[in-house]
């Protein structure tokens, strides 16, 4: 075998598992961030579900749609 078909052999495998273990140790390091993102999107989510409810309840009323976006903002 030449040297070119044993780094063909060799080297691909070896790339795509380098490449794999990357991936996985910066997702892996990640999590903490991925972390703060949810709690973050869960506190915007739970100021507009309090913002919606004084708007509506000042009014005395709430049409269908606001309905609708408070309970999907519930449920997410």
């Amino acid at each position: 075998m030449t040297v070119y078909q044993w780094l063909c052999l060799l080297g691909v495998p070896a790339l795509i598992a380098g490449g794999f273990k990357y991936l996985y140790s910066s997702l892996k390091k990640n999590t903490a961030d991925t972390e703060a993102v949810k709690i973050g999107i869960q506190a915007l989510l739970r100021s507009q579900m309090i913002a919606d409810y004084n708007k509506w309840t000042d009014r005395g009323y709430a049409p269908i749609y606001a309905r609708d976006n408070f309970e999907n903002c519930w449920k997410q």
